[in-house]
């Protein structure tokens, strides 16, 4: 086995590339990660790791903007294991086609469980409380996600009762995984 090869299959981090959002190859630790062996995984649509489809699309969507404007993409999301369970994780992309961003993609995952609690969320909420620990403020949630900054403003409220914290302060800090914090 090459070392190249020998190291992607042995990251202490989830590697995959994709092609248009199919998976063509992940290593261990990321088919680990989600609970299937390796061979499963490939040849499957990411939307399989997804909560739900619309969340798979949203996503996809934001992603294709950030890497039409510099073929990377990052962010932390809620993810779903083979069994249903749900898990943060932090997701980074690099795209290798310039003319067509999603041809070829090499994406890591990071799971974050350990320093994230995930409660029940309804899929908005999840959308949300993705865009709240990345920092984004209200108005531009509202505006992402072509809502009103009140329902915004609801959600973020049901999240807070949810999660028993007492300010957005403590909301963003559980949901960005700040330790020593809630």
């Amino acid at each position: 086995m090459e070392s190249a090869e020998f190291g992607f299959d042995n990251a202490p981090v989830g590697l995959v590339v994709t092609g248009h959002r199919i998976i063509r190859r992940c290593n261990i630790k990321f088919a680990d990660m989600f609970g299937y062996p390796t061979g499963d995984l490939e040849g499957q649509s990411l939307s399989l790791l997804y909560p739900s489809n619309q969340e798979f699309l949203d996503v996809g969507k934001w992603a294709l903007t950030a890497m039409n404007d510099g073929l990377r993409y990052e962010d932390q999301r809620i993810m779903r294991k083979r069994d249903g369970t749900h898990f943060w994780c932090r997701v980074r992309g690099q795209s290798t086609t310039p003319d067509d961003p999603y041809a070829r993609c090499v994406w890591s995952f990071a799971d974050l469980a350990d320093a994230r609690l995930v409660v029940r969320l309804t899929q908005r909420e999840r959308e949300i409380a993705m865009l709240v620990a990345d920092g984004m403020p209200n108005k531009e949630i509202a505006r992402r996600l072509e809502l009103s900054h009140r329902t915004v403003e609801a959600h973020r409220s049901r999240m807070m009762r949810k999660l028993d914290v007492a300010n957005s302060a403590e909301l963003v800090a559980v949901l960005a995984g700040l330790p020593g914090l809630k």
